[in-house]
């Protein structure tokens, strides 16, 4: 399969620019789209395809074709009908190709090959506390062919490499960072994977992947506006809007951890202080707990249950601020919450705020709910990144900006 990549910023929007197009451009655009309606369904027809599309009968059969000869669609037989001539049935073919998704988070690194259905066909996690470059070279070297093995897909079915990772890697101060970590500041990560990942490697800030990840196969798909919380290491947030990502003039929209946190006694204290794993774990040492991660918490240990509620207590206050003015000035469809926390105790940080946003009087609030994807959309939506570069819409694909056309 040869597809020619393109490189465009998320946030490209066709609204902000007067940038016309081409044939070729909107071609490309048109089996982008008949991609993405497949993709979408279970199987789906030609006839069903010109009707949801509004694309001509010749056209979808060019495009049709164009992608079974890609290897990326496929038949599955006639739809047996009263009369007539049966339709023929397509569907994705979902290890068409793969991409690679990677996360680097301040305790965690994630490896998953996602196939073009969405699905995640192998992943491959380890529970590293600051990891270096030189560590996450490592482990992607250790877990590439593992991976690839697992998925049961050569390296020639790899589209590209997407990689979620937070704004400021290096340079934010959370306990425990060790004074090396600032060998992240201004590292390109593309020339540091290049030699170990030999396709295109596209980055983007974690919490953007998380909300782009939950858009494409989460919650997203019934709510087109929504702010989405990721409560990991850090906190950060994605803000999508009629599922357009909105990243804002300097790529940093929805930057939730870092603001002022009123509650706290602290001077300069922001919300991340509080709302991340990072001041849960931290929290849990301060009261004699040690666990090695996030995912060996023992909320049945009634002194562990004390520092959880605790936890609850103090993030949601934290968090009421932001989500006034969420609710006020974006006013979307619903405010997901994902990341590592465990579902319950999400839950229980769900249901506090619901009641302390309940007792003001804001003109309108969305509902607030656990993300689809949990833990693992950052990285989902890492490995989504090449299929929206190289093969499914947005409206960067229509856009000649930048483009040398």
């Amino acid at each position: 399969m040869t597809v020619e990549p393109v490189r465009e910023p998320r946030g490209a929007r066709l609204a902000v620019s007067l940038s016309g197009t081409n044939l070729a451009r909107a071609s490309d655009y048109n089996q982008r789209v008949v991609l993405q309606v497949i993709r979408n369904s279970e199987e789906t027809t030609r006839v069903d395809l010109c009707r949801t599309t509004g694309l001509t009968a010749p056209t979808i059969a060019n495009i049709t074709r164009r992608l079974m000869d890609a290897g990326l669609v496929k038949e599955i037989g006639r739809l047996q009908g009263p009369r007539g001539q049966p339709a023929i049935r397509l569907t994705i073919e979902p290890l068409g190709c793969v991409a690679i998704g990677l996360n680097i988070d301040r305790d965690h690194l994630t490896l998953v090959a996602l196939d073009l259905a969405g699905q995640v066909r192998a992943r491959i996690a380890n529970d590293i506390p600051f990891a270096l470059p030189a560590d996450v070279v490592a482990f992607v070297t250790a877990s590439l062919d593992p991976l690839l093995a697992e998925a049961k897909v050569g390296r020639d079915r790899v589209l590209g490499v997407g990689v979620a990772v937070p704004d400021d890697l290096g340079n934010i101060a959370l306990p425990g960072r060790p004074e090396r970590y600032s060998d992240w500041v201004n590292l390109s990560i593309p020339d540091l994977l290049s030699p170990v990942l030999p396709w295109p490697v596209l980055v983007d800030n974690d919490a953007a992947a998380a909300a782009i990840g939950e858009a494409q196969s989460g919650m997203g798909r019934s709510e087109p506006s929504f702010f989405y919380i990721l409560i990991n290491s850090g906190l950060g947030g994605g803000l999508m809007i009629d599922r357009h990502y909105v990243e804002g003039a300097n790529r940093r929209s929805a930057e939730l951890g870092l603001l002022p946190d009123p509650t706290s006694a602290v001077a300069g204290a922001v919300v991340q202080d509080i709302v991340s794993l990072s001041a849960l774990m931290q929290a849990l040492e301060t009261a004699g707990i040690r666990v090695a991660s996030p995912a060996d918490i023992d909320a049945s240990d009634p002194a562990v249950r004390d520092v959880l509620d605790r936890w609850v207590d103090a993030a949601s206050r934290a968090l009421i601020a932001p989500l006034v003015s969420i609710n006020c000035l974006i006013d979307p469809h619903t405010i997901i919450i994902g990341g590592r926390l465990s579902e319950p105790l999400v839950d229980a940080l769900i249901e506090r705020l619901h009641i302390l946003l309940g007792e003001m009087p804001l003109p309108t609030m969305a509902p607030i709910v656990r993300a689809a994807l949990g833990g693992d959309a950052p990285v989902i939506g890492a490995a989504l990144l090449p299929f929206l570069d190289q093969l499914l819409p947005s409206d960067a694909a229509l856009m000649q900006v930048g483009r040398g056309v």
